[in-house]
């Protein structure tokens, strides 16, 4: 059985729209929408149609929608999306912790407390998310596969992106689907249970937050226990995914979400591992590489923007920019001799 990564079509909705019902909630970039989905969709093919990466230096606000694809049975298993510009068309907001210390003289004691500040600090940035993995598909390495592919494609279309780069991993959600966070905090100056916020907040974007927000700083000592457990606490399926961005050299840098107080990581694009590491190369042969000198399970990738498909495989270096490419990775990268691919180490 091969999988692949490939780029998102109006007629993968069916299958988005499904794996969204299995989130569980907490999940703003896949929500359980047709419509919402549908949206996405259109952005994604808009973007990857768009052959014209422009002024380098003004980095536009697109969103590419990838899926792990089944080539055996055509059935769509995953998805991932990249944004390449957060914060251009809407604020994107995040809490950042802060510490204020306060010495009295006449007591001869220091306070410190911890702040919640609102902040825009990370607009402008590129952002990976959305990654969803069938439950029925957590094992081999797949989550890996879906989450490192858009690190190629990123290397692949390196002027489209911004030079910071951030992910947002869901925080804590309870028994009842509710954020203990979202109830602690915002919940009381919206109105709304977590799950109306996030799901409007999935279908109509973040301007409500800019509305009704409130802009001064939350002192967490103010917050119910309940809350301040979990700031910056990802969610137990998501601590994978945080060790999977550790080892790529993102960083949490206090930075939480304002629904569910989850932890945003951030990094350098160009110093994240998959990036920095990604080369380029020509297919020389394809056939078993086994044995020889180079030989490595990697990441392959190829084609531009509506065109990228990436997979697992093996390969073998041929010469300095050469490849020898194992026939199932060249199958279902649908390349041949003479092609142009993009490698990573697994």
């Amino acid at each position: 059985m091969t999988f692949r990564i490939r780029a998102a079509q109006p007629a993968d909705l069916q299958h988005l729209y499904d794996m969204a019902k299995l989130t569980g909630g907490g999940f703003t970039n896949l929500p359980p929408d047709r419509k919402a989905l549908t949206a996405k969709l259109d952005r994604a093919a808009a973007a990857f149609g768009n052959t014209d990466a422009g002024d380098p230096r003004q980095v536009k606000d697109e969103l590419f929608v990838l899926v792990l694809e089944d080539t055996a049975t055509g059935e769509v298993r995953g998805t991932a999306q990249i944004f390449t510009c957060v914060g251009q068309q809407i604020p994107f907001y995040s809490y950042r912790i802060a510490t204020l210390t306060q010495h009295s003289k006449e007591l001869g004691r220091t306070f410190r407390a911890e702040l919640l500040n609102l902040v825009t600090d990370l607009e402008g940035s590129s952002e990976v998310g959305g990654l969803f993995l069938h439950p029925g598909e957590r094992a081999g390495g797949l989550g890996m596969l879906l989450a490192r592919s858009r690190y190629l494609f990123i290397a692949m279309h390196r002027q489209r992106f911004a030079d910071r780069i951030l992910a947002e991993l869901r925080g804590i959600i309870d028994e009842r689907a509710g954020s203990p966070f979202w109830d602690g905090v915002a919940g009381r100056f919206f109105g709304m249970s977590f799950q109306e916020a996030d799901y409007f907040n999935a279908i109509n974007g973040h301007q409500f937050i800019a509305d009704l927000m409130p802009k001064h700083p939350v002192y967490v000592s103010m917050l119910p226990e309940s809350a301040r457990q979990v700031i910056g606490l990802p969610h137990p399926t998501g601590r994978a995914a945080m060790r999977m961005l550790e080892e790529e050299g993102f960083h949490a840098e206090g930075y939480v979400d304002i629904f569910d107080g989850g932890p945003t990581m951030t990094a350098r694009t160009d110093k994240v591992r998959s990036i920095a590491t990604a080369s380029a190369a020509t297919v020389t042969q394809v056939r078993a590489p086994e044995g020889e000198a180079g030989h490595r399970r990697a990441l392959i990738a190829t084609g531009r923007l509506a065109d990228f498909r990436c997979t697992y495989g093996e390969i073998a270096l041929d010469g300095e920019v050469g490849v020898v490419l194992d026939p199932l990775a060249a199958q279902a990268l649908n390349v041949g001799e003479g092609d142009a691919v993009w490698h990573v180490a697994r």
